[in-house]
């Protein structure tokens, strides 16, 4: 083989590989926000294939230019799909906390979201902050690299086959965003609703009492009393939801 086919070969092995850790960056929870600027991301990018380079089989060279690009799309959509479903944990989180804010009475109230640069609810702002921060203190960013890496040994370059399957099971992950965002919005959900029970009926027994001026102050005040009592639990809670999120992420690789 010559040095010019050599180099030929490399590239497209290295190409290969970093269409799969290149779409993880993109989409990928931490790596993919905007906070992170694209030539961090393409240096990370660089880095990650050259750490993979070397473990990897030597790859079948393309018979044509069509069959490398089928392939190349390939492994965009493993990496995509890694990055996706991680990301669909931190979209549920986003959602509790538009939901949250809405019932506590912040449906008004906006921030600069840090990671996407965009302008979001308040509340839903600070839950995704904090899933980020506990996101990198459980080490979970390590877990997610672990699987891009050890998706190679049952997925290798040109194996990816998007298939019906795969799909179905990406779709049930996205319905779990859904279902994560009601569930953890859930006790300020309940915790307002009986605050405006207990006002409706303190309306009707003192009609004189401005329930409409004091009832957004107390929803603010015992949904800020829950929150304070049921922070302590986000660890274990969040640790589960990014455990499953890995999970999933397998099970619909291995369907790919």
């Amino acid at each position: 083989m010559t040095l010019q086919a050599i180099w030929l070969h490399a590239i497209d092995k290295g190409s290969l590989i970093a269409a799969r850790v290149g779409m993880l960056m993109v989409f990928a929870p931490f790596f993919g926000g905007s906070a992170i600027p694209m030539p961090v991301k393409a240096a990370l990018t660089l880095a990650l294939t050259a750490v993979l380079y070397p473990a990897l089989q030597a790859l079948p060279a393309p018979p044509d230019a069509s069959a490398w690009l089928a392939i190349m799309l390939g492994e965009a959509a493993v990496g995509l799909v890694i990055g996706l479903v991680m990301n669909f944990v931190f979209e549920g989180i986003e959602l509790a906390g538009a939901v949250a804010g809405f019932q506590m009475g912040f449906s008004l109230e906006t921030a600069i979201d840090p990671t996407t640069r965009a302008s979001s609810p308040i509340l839903a702002v600070f839950y995704q902050t904090l899933a980020l921060l506990l996101f990198l203190q459980l080490g979970m960013h390590r877990w997610m690299l672990l699987v891009l890496a050890r998706s190679y040994s049952y997925l290798p370059v040109g194996g990816a086959r998007v298939g019906a399957a795969g799909m179905e099971m990406l779709l049930h992950a996205s319905g779990k965003m859904f279902l994560t965002g009601i569930e953890m919005a859930a006790p300020i959900l309940m915790i307002t609703f009986l605050t405006d029970l207990a006002m409706g009926l303190l309306n009707k027994a003192s009609p004189q009492f401005p329930v409409v001026f004091t009832s957004i102050s107390i929803k603010n005040l015992v949904g800020f009393a829950l929150m304070l009592i049921t922070i302590g639990l986000w660890p274990g809670i969040l640790r589960g939801c990014f455990e499953q999120a890995l999970a999933a992420t397998e099970r619909i690789l291995h369907l790919l």
